[in-house]
């Protein structure tokens, strides 16, 4: 779980989201490019935050993957984001 709490961590610290959700679905791509062993390539992350106010789908999503720049180098395959403010978490 060290990506995952990575991922955590980094969101948390950088957006205090009023909720955030992260799926390892990493078991549902064993044997596709970009898969580990190990696991921990592949999430599905759902964070809520005030901090996406005002910003397009596209800005709130460079801004959770610049937050998490390292680990899309290095240990993220496969990212898929849904990011909502707290007045579109209905």
């Amino acid at each position: 779980m060290r990506v995952a709490r990575a991922i955590e961590n980094k969101l948390n610290g950088g957006l205090t989201p009023a909720r955030l959700e992260i799926t390892d679905e990493s078991a549902r791509h064993q044997g596709h490019a970009g898969a580990r062993p190990e696991g921990e390539s592949h999430f599905q992350v759902t964070v809520v935050s005030a901090k996406f106010e005002g910003m397009s789908r596209v800005e709130r999503q460079r801004l959770v993957y610049r937050l998490l720049a390292e680990e899309m180098k290095t240990d993220i395959h496969a990212l898929a984001l849904t990011t909502r403010t707290p007045g579109e978490d209905v």
